[in-house]
C-alpha cells in the first residue's frame, strides 16, 4: 500500500496530480464537500455559541467509507483541496470526519497543477488554517440563519414555497431597481447633425470628409434654422489638431473579469465560464480560477516576456506588475493565467479551447507594449454661424498589445469606427454634399447581463469570486429573475436633409430596444424584493452586505471571532423576524387597473398561488372572482386595463378535430391547445387569441410527428429501455437516466444486449453527474 495518501476535491484534479507523483503516493477524490449542516432543523446550536451541527451528505457516505479505509494504510495524509476559504473548509471537514492525527496530516496548497507546483507544495506543507475555516463557517452559518428565518416569513406573508438568501436577495434588488428605472425612463429627443464635405487633393482627385456638429439641437425648429443657415454658408478648414495617444492593455483576468469578458466575447453564461475554467484548471492548463488578484508571478512574467520576444520582437515587450484594487482581495495570490505560456492552444472541447485562447491572449497582452495612435481633429468653420463641424480620425502608428488582444465593453451606445482622414490644409474651402439632422433619443439605462451584474456586485463589495456564479444561478432557479431576449420595436423619428439647395423633411422608422440574454425580474421577484426592503431594510442594504463580507475577511485574518460576529447579527435580526410575523400584512403586489366594462366589477392584478394573475371581482363580493393568468411577457407592474381584459377571452373553443373539441388557453407555462386530454404548446411568436382551428390542427399534427420520430426503439419486458432521438443526437433512456450512444454506432441497429452494455459502461459517470460534484453545494 502507498505510504502517502493525497486527497483532492475532484477526480479530474486527482488524475492530473497522480501523473506528477511517484508510486509512493495514492491520490483520491472527496468529490467536493463531504459534509454539510444537517438537513433537519436549523443545524445550529444557539445555546452553545452558534456551533454548527454537521452530517455526512447521503451521497458521500460511500466515499467517506473508502477514504477511511485508505487512511488506515497510509503513513501520511496530504490534504490538497483548493487554496481558498472553501478549500480550507473542505480540508478541515476531511480531517474531522476521517479522525486524522495532527502529526500524520499535512495541508498543501498550490494555484496551478504543474509538476513544479506540486513538488514545491509537498516540500512546504503547513497546518490547516482555522481562521480561513472559521470565515467559511461564519458565511455558511449566517446564510443558513437568514434563509431559515426569512423563508417562513415569505411563506406566510407572500406565497408558499418561497425562499430568501442574504446575497441573492441583494442581487435581485439590483435587477428590480434597474427594471423600475427603465420603466420610469422618459426618453428625451435631440437632433444630431452630420455632414459629408468634398474637396480635391493636391493631385486634383476628389476626396470626401465626414464630420459632425458637437452640439445637438433640442427642437426640430432649431435644427431647421441651422440647416437654413448652411444653405448659403461657406465652409473652410479652421484648424487641424493632431496629437499622439496611447492605449494600455487590461490586467490579467480575475474571476470577475473573466466572467465578464467570456460573456461579451464568447457568449458564455457566468456558470458556464466557471465550469469550463474549472476543467482547464483541473487538467493543469490554467492557474486557479477563483481569485480577485491581478498579480502575476515572476516566473509567469519572464515566460510571457520570452514568448512575446519570439512571437513579435523585443519592441513589443513591456513588463508590468499590476496591483489588486479589489477590497478584501483574499482568494488566491495570482491572476488567472496559462500554466505554460508557450502553449498557445490546448487539447479539449471547443469551449475549453475558446476560453483558454481568451486567457492566453489576455495574459500575453498584459505584458506587451502600449499601442501608439495618432488622433486627428479637423475643425470646419461655417460662415454666418457660431457653430463648427468636427471631423475625427484615429490611426494606429504602432499596434503594441493590440496585435494580440483588445478588451470588450458593455457600452450599448452606437459608435462608429474612426479611421484615417484625408490630407487637408488650414483655410482650405469645402463644399457640402449633404447635411443631415436626425432626431435621436436619450438611451434608457441598460438591463443587466450576467456579466455586468457580476461587475456591479464586485463594485459594491457584494460577494466574493467563489459566490458570483452560484448567486446568479440561484436567483434564476428560484424564479425571481429570468434571463431572456426581447424583440426590437419600431420607432419613428424626424429627419431633415439638405442636399444642394433643397431642404426636405421626412418621417422615418427604425428598430430599437432589442435585448439579448438580459436579466429581467419576475413579478414574484419584485413582490418579494418590496416585502424584504420594507421589513428587513438592513438585510437588503448594499453597504450592510458589503460590510458583512469585510467582516468575513477580518475573521479570515484572525482579527475577530466568528461566533461574536454571528451573535451581533442574530440579536438584531431575530426580533425583526418575530415582529414581521406578528404585525405585517400579507403582500401580493396587488394593483387595481380599473373596472370590467361587462360586469362593472373591479379588475386587478396580483400574485396568485401559481404566479401572476388578473382578477375580476373581489373576495368580499357575493359573486366569486374570475381569474386569468398573465402571459409570460406581461408584468403586474406594467400591464394595462385593455391588456388584462384580453386575458379573459381565454379559454376559447375553436372547433373540433377527430370528433374531439379543441380549446385554446393559457397556463403556468404559457399558451396551449387542449385536445383529447392532451396539451400542445403554442409557439411564443403566435398570439393565442388569433389561433384558428386550421392552425391548431397543424400544431397538433406537428407535435405528433415529433413524438413519432423521437422513439427509435424500446426493449425490456415493460419497455423500460428506450432508444430516443434527442436535441443532440440519439440516446438511451433507462430508469430516469440518459446514456450517450457512441457516434460510431447506428442507433437504429442497437439490440437490447448492446443497450445494456452501454448503460453498464456509463453507470459510474452518469451516477456522478446526477449526484453532482460541488465544492460549495449549499442548502439554506
Amino acid at each position: 500500500m502507498s505510504k502517502n495518501l493525497v486527497i483532492v476535491e475532484s477526480p479530474a484534479k486527482a488524475k492530473t496530480i497522480e501523473k506528477f507523483l511517484g508510486k509512493e503516493f495514492e491520490v483520491k477524490s472527496s468529490m467536493g464537500h463531504i459534509r454539510d449542516l444537517v438537513d433537519k432543523g436549523l443545524g445550529i446550536d444557539f445555546d452553545n455559541n452558534y456551533q454548527p451541527h454537521y452530517e455526512i451528505s447521503p451521497d458521500k457516505k460511500k466515499i467517506v467509507s473508502e477514504l477511511k479505509k485508505a487512511v488506515k494504510t497510509a503513513d501520511t495524509v496530504w490534504l490538497a483541496s483548493d487554496e481558498d476559504r472553501e478549500g480550507e473548509a473542505i480540508a478541515w471537514h476531511l480531517a474531522e470526519e476521517l479522525n486524522l492525527k495532527k502529526q500524520n496530516t499535512k495541508r498543501i496548497v498550490f494555484n496551478e497543477i504543474t509538476k513544479d507546483a506540486i513538488i514545491k507544495a509537498i516540500k512546504n506543507p503547513r497546518e490547516i488554517n482555522l481562521d480561513l475555516v472559521n470565515a467559511q463557517q461564519a458565511r455558511r452559518v449566517l446564510d443558513r440563519i437568514v434563509g431559515f428565518e426569512l423563508s417562513p416569513v415569505l411563506w406566510r406573508k407572500v406565497r408558499p414555497s418561497l425562499s430568501a438568501g442574504r446575497v441573492q436577495s441583494v442581487a435581485v434588488r439590483l435587477i428590480v431597481e434597474r427594471e423600475r428605472e427603465i420603466n420610469n425612463f422618459k426618453p428625451e429627443a435631440s437632433y444630431r447633425v452630420t455632414a459629408v464635405f468634398s474637396s480635391k487633393d493636391s493631385n486634383g482627385k476628389p476626396i470626401e470628409l465626414k464630420a459632425e456638429l458637437p452640439q445637438r439641437f433640442s427642437t426640430l425648429e432649431e435644427a431647421h434654422a441651422f440647416l437654413e443657415t448652411c444653405k448659403s454658408a461657406q465652409f473652410s478648414v479652421d484648424n487641424i489638431e493632431q496629437r499622439p495617444i496611447k492605449k494600455s492593455p487590461a490586467p490579467p483576468f480575475t474571476t470577475s473579469t473573466l466572467q465578464q469578458e467570456a460573456s461579451r466575447k464568447l457568449g458564455f453564461s457566468v456558470s458556464q465560464t466557471m465550469m469550463v475554467a474549472q476543467r482547464l484548471y483541473e487538467s493543469g492548463k490554467i492557474t486557479y480560477m477563483r481569485t480577485d488578484s491581478v498579480n502575476l508571478s515572476s516566473l509567469a512574467i519572464n515566460t510571457a516576456k520570452a514568448e512575446i520576444q519570439n512571437m513579435a520582437g523585443e519592441k513589443y515587450v513591456k513588463i508590468r506588475k499590476f496591483s489588486t484594487k479589489s477590497k478584501g482581495a483574499q482568494e488566491a495570490h495570482e491572476a488567472i493565467r496559462p500554466t505554460y505560456m508557450n502553449a498557445h492552444t490546448v487539447e479539449g472541447t471547443a469551449q475549453e479551447k475558446r476560453l483558454y485562447d481568451l486567457i492566453w491572449k489576455r495574459t500575453i497582452a498584459s505584458q506587451m507594449a502600449d499601442a501608439e495612435l495618432e488622433k486627428t481633429n479637423i475643425y470646419i468653420n461655417i460662415s454666418g454661424s457660431k457653430y463648427q463641424f468636427v471631423a475625427t480620425g484615429e490611426v494606429i502608428i504602432f499596434d503594441g498589445f493590440l496585435k494580440v488582444y483588445l478588451e470588450s465593453t458593455d457600452d450599448e451606445q452606437d459608435t462608429e469606427a474612426s479611421g484615417i482622414l484625408p490630407s487637408m490644409k488650414k483655410g482650405e474651402s469645402l463644399t457640402y454634399n449633404e447635411i443631415l439632422a436626425q432626431e435621436r433619443f436619450s438611451q434608457r439605462p441598460p438591463r443587466y447581463t450576467e456579466a455586468s451584474l457580476v461587475r456591479k456586485m464586485e463594485e459594491l463589495g457584494i460577494g466574493r469570486p467563489s459566490t458570483y456564479a452560484p448567486t446568479i444561478s440561484t436567483i434564476q432557479n428560484r424564479n425571481y429573475v429570468e434571463k431572456g431576449d426581447r424583440p426590437a420595436v419600431k420607432r419613428s423619428y424626424n429627419e431633415l436633409k439638405l442636399k444642394g439647395e433643397k431642404l426636405s423633411k421626412a418621417i422615418k422608422s427604425e428598430n430599437t430596444g432589442a435585448e439579448k440574454s438580459k436579466l429581467f425580474p419576475t413579478d414574484i421577484g419584485m413582490v418579494v424584493n418590496d416585502f424584504l426592503i420594507e421589513h428587513f431594510p438592513d438585510i437588503m442594504d448594499y453597504n450592510f452586505t458589503a460590510n458583512v463580507e469585510l467582516e468575513f475577511d477580518q475573521i479570515a485574518e484572525g482579527k475577530i471571532k466568528w461566533n461574536n460576529s454571528i451573535d451581533r447579527f442574530y440579536k438584531n435580526f431575530h426580533p425583526i423576524v418575530e415582529d414581521t410575523l406578528k404585525h405585517s400584512e400579507r403582500q401580493v403586489g396587488e394593483r387595481i387597473l380599473g373596472t370590467d366594462p361587462k360586469t362593472g366589477r373591479q379588475l386587478s392584478v396580483k400574485i396568485g398561488r401559481y404566479g401572476p394573475i388578473a382578477q375580476i371581482g373581489t373576495s368580499e363580493e357575493e359573486e366569486k372572482p374570475i381569474f386569468a393568468s398573465l402571459r409570460k411577457t406581461q408584468s403586474i407592474e406594467s400591464i394595462t386595463l385593455e391588456e388584462a381584459l384580453e386575458l379573459f377571452k381565454l379559454p376559447r373553443e375553436i372547433g373540433d378535430f377527430e370528433e374531439k373539441n379543441m380549446t385554446v388557453a393559457v397556463g403556468r407555462f404559457g399558451p396551449y391547445i387542449r385536445h383529447d386530454s392532451k396539451f400542445y404548446s403554442i409557439p411564443k411568436s403566435e398570439d393565442p387569441l388569433e389561433i384558428t382551428a386550421e392552425r391548431a390542427i397543424e400544431i397538433i399534427e406537428e407535435k405528433r410527428e415529433v413524438d413519432r420520430n423521437k422513439l427509435i426503439n424500446t426493449f425490456g419486458e415493460n419497455g423500460e429501455i428506450q432508444v430516443l432521438n434527442g436535441r443532440y443526437g440519439p440516446y438511451i433512456a433507462f430508469e430516469k437516466n440518459n446514456y450517450k450512444i457512441p457516434k460510431k454506432i447506428d442507433a437504429t441497429t442497437l439490440t437490447e444486449e448492446q443497450c445494456r452494455e452501454i448503460i453498464a459502461s456509463q453507470a459510474d459517470t452518469v451516477g456522478k453527474k446526477k449526484k453532482g460534484y460541488s465544492r460549495g453545494k449549499k442548502k439554506s
